[in-house]
């Protein structure tokens, strides 16, 4: 990642979160500690945020704070070739007349292209999801309640009543943060509580997820292995993941993303 696209994400990110540790930054950006440091000082001679011991803050918080993690917008381009031929082989999964639960993401966004030509009953905390399928499908789409979170296009809500308690689907499909032998991680207390409460709700539990999350670690579990159904990747998966699932006897579908050569000769 280059020097100013890590800047854009550092600046954007402190004005979600008032304060980030240098843990954070690294965890958000890939970089080393030692290129945060570097990029921080930068910053703070350029005045567009203040470095304080561990951290950043910013010159201005912002009376709303967002959740933690990465902005949906540079997810988006991360791994896409991937994300796509995941997405593709979830739907697979799939028959008319299904009612599911999409949870909200980039991988899982994904989905709504081979969702096109399906008939399906959808619930969703993602307004981008149910923006895409109400425009190009004809599945019937339900919406969370709650308040909309920009920066990762989703909506939650902190409250115990609201409507997802009354949504019933055969299977949830749903991204995260990581995947390890601990369990399903997350980087949001918020996150984890409104995904918890969307768990529930469905018989199956689908895991989107590239094989780089393998890798990924939060200090937050949202939910052990034991109770993942299905992880669908991408051939990138490492062989100590792969045993991993199995052990926990979690089945496994394994994708290959197309290449720019092999989606010429489809066309």
């Amino acid at each position: 990642m280059h020097e100013k696209e890590r800047h854009r994400i550092i600046l954007s990110a402190v004005q979600d979160r008032p304060m980030m540790t240098v843990t954070d930054l690294c965890n958000l950006t890939g970089a080393s500690e030692a290129t945060i440091r570097r990029d921080t000082a930068t910053l703070h001679m350029q005045k567009r945020l203040r470095r304080v011991r561990g951290g950043i803050e910013s010159l201005h918080p912002p009376q709303f704070v967002g959740l933690a993690g990465r902005p949906y917008a540079v997810n988006e381009a991360i791994n896409a070739a991937q994300k796509q031929a995941i997405a593709r082989a979830a739907v697979e999964l799939c028959e008319d007349g299904d009612s599911i639960i999409i949870n909200g993401g980039t991988t899982t966004f994904q989905m709504v292209h081979p969702l096109a030509n399906r008939r399906l009953q959808v619930f969703t905390n993602s307004f981008p999801i149910a923006e895409h399928l109400l425009k190009h499908s004809k599945n019937t789409i339900t919406l969370s309640g709650g308040t909309i979170y920009r920066e990762q296009n989703i909506i939650l809500s902190p409250f115990d009543n609201d409507v997802t308690r009354n949504v019933y689907a055969k299977r949830m499909f749903m991204g995260a943060h990581g995947l390890a032998p601990i369990g399903l991680m997350e980087g949001d207390p918020l996150l984890v509580q409104a995904e918890q409460k969307l768990i529930g709700q469905a018989d199956e539990l689908i895991v989107l997820v590239d094989s780089s999350k393998f890798a990924s670690r939060s200090s937050l579990v949202l939910c052990p292995l034991t109770r993942i159904d299905t992880v669908i990747t991408d051939d990138g998966i490492p062989d100590k993941a792969a045993a991993m699932l199995e052990a926990a006897d979690v089945t496994l579908i394994v994708t290959t993303p197309r290449t720019a050569q092999s989606e010429g000769a489809a066309s």
